[in-house]
């Protein structure tokens, strides 16, 4: 059973091992949502994401031939993360279940903290049914990643830490995968502060809890997201009844919401977030938990992002802010031409990144040549007046989009 007792045992269980991450007020965020935003920053444990805590916490209420089995744990990555390397520091060995496209980062640290890893299925939970099904053939325990009370209590502690670190918040905003952790920490905090609002993020692309407290639990379909740490697709049987009577709203945002969220805590408050560690963020940048004036805790879960993914989301974040720019131009094919373009881009103060020069496509006569140019700017207003002078030098060109 989860209640503030076992939540401020866990508390005392695993604190001698797990980081008291800070609640960091937000200057910029609070401007740009006229609330005043602190940010949990769980992403600085030291497996890079909250769910060392639970993890732990049911590592350490095994029984010595439970120990002596192993464990076993199936994870999207950061649940692995976690059982890995505290099963690892006391001796148990650890097998971890992920799916075959789990992001590198994370099947690497996993491995690297000592487990063995499985990869099996297409999403998280092909991986889990099979993780269970092995730990019924080795009887060992299976530590599940949310749909457990020990797991739950781990959790819950940071709804403890919060409050410490800042009795005065009034909202509290969650990402929202299986319910592990707003199940927790909505225990936690309501028992304490009844008036502190929590509020759970899922992607619109996965809203297997929102759906559940709607029509009672169901299987959605698996799909693909930024957030893969909460692409749950079925919400949890011990979850689903502390999140109905927890949590006061759950809302979705979409994979650009995701995005921008990154790239805002990236480039405004030097900090990495993954997919699902930055959910609720967007949340709050988009408005969808509808407040305004109050002090808010967002909770940023991790930061275990694929440095590939996260090259990606620059770049597309760059195109959306008008900083990173695509033309076609089309010119006459002299020997010059190009030259002549270029200074053009150049005194505009513009940086080419990639061009493409083509005879044979897109249209063009015998005489002339298609341009494809990629280039850098300072945002809307430099790439209008990039524009401008293109016109001005009475070249023909199209945006690519």
């Amino acid at each position: 059973m989860v209640n503030l007792e076992s939540i401020e045992a866990a508390a005392a269980r695993i604190g001698a091992s797990i980081y008291e991450s800070p609640l960091m007020h937000s200057k910029m965020l609070s401007r740009l949502t006229e609330n005043s935003v602190f940010l949990k920053l769980e992403n600085l444990q030291m497996t890079g994401a909250f769910k060392e805590r639970g993890a732990l916490n049911r590592i350490l209420t095994l029984t010595d031939e439970e120990r002596r089995q192993g464990v076993i744990a199936a994870s999207a990555g950061n649940h692995g993360q976690g059982v890995a390397y505290h099963a690892t520091e006391r001796g148990i060995p650890a097998q971890i279940w992920m799916p075959r496209l789990t992001p590198l980062i994370k099947l690497s640290a996993t491995r690297a903290y000592g487990a063995d890893v499985v990869l099996y299925g297409d999403n998280y939970d092909e991986a889990c049914a099979a993780a269970i099904e092995r730990s019924l053939e080795r009887k060992a325990a299976f530590i599940h990643p949310f749909d457990d009370d020990a797991v739950i209590a781990g959790q819950g502690t940071i709804g403890l830490e919060l409050l410490r670190q800042n009795p005065a918040l009034d909202v509290i905003v969650v990402p929202v995968g299986g319910g592990g952790l707003i199940g927790g920490i909505g225990c936690a905090v309501k028992a304490l502060n009844p008036r502190i609002e929590i509020v759970g993020v899922q992607t619109a692309r996965l809203p297997s809890m929102q759906a559940a407290l709607q029509q009672g639990p169901v299987d959605l379909p698996a799909k693909s997201t930024l957030a893969d740490g909460i692409a749950v697709r079925r919400a949890g049987q011990r979850t689903l009844p502390l999140v109905s009577r927890y949590v006061d709203q759950i809302v979705t945002v979409d994979e650009d919401d995701i995005a921008e969220a990154i790239l805002m805590l990236l480039e405004g408050e030097k900090t990495v977030a993954e997919g699902a560690g930055a959910v609720a963020l967007a949340a709050v940048l988009q408005g969808k938990t509808g407040h305004r004036g109050k002090n808010i805790a967002v909770l940023v879960s991790g930061g275990n992002l694929d440095v590939n993914l996260l090259a990606r989301i620059i770049e597309q974040g760059m195109v959306r802010d008008g900083r990173r720019l695509r033309l076609r131009v089309l010119l006459l094919d002299y020997p010059g031409a190009l030259e002549g373009l270029t200074a053009v881009i150049s005194k505009a103060r513009a940086n080419i990144v990639e061009t493409s020069y083509n005879r044979a496509h897109y249209g063009v006569s015998l005489n002339e040549a298609a341009v494809d140019i990629t280039m850098e700017t300072r945002g809307r207003d430099h790439t209008s007046e990039l524009l401008a002078a293109l016109t001005s030098a009475r070249y023909e060109f199209n945006v690519v989009e």
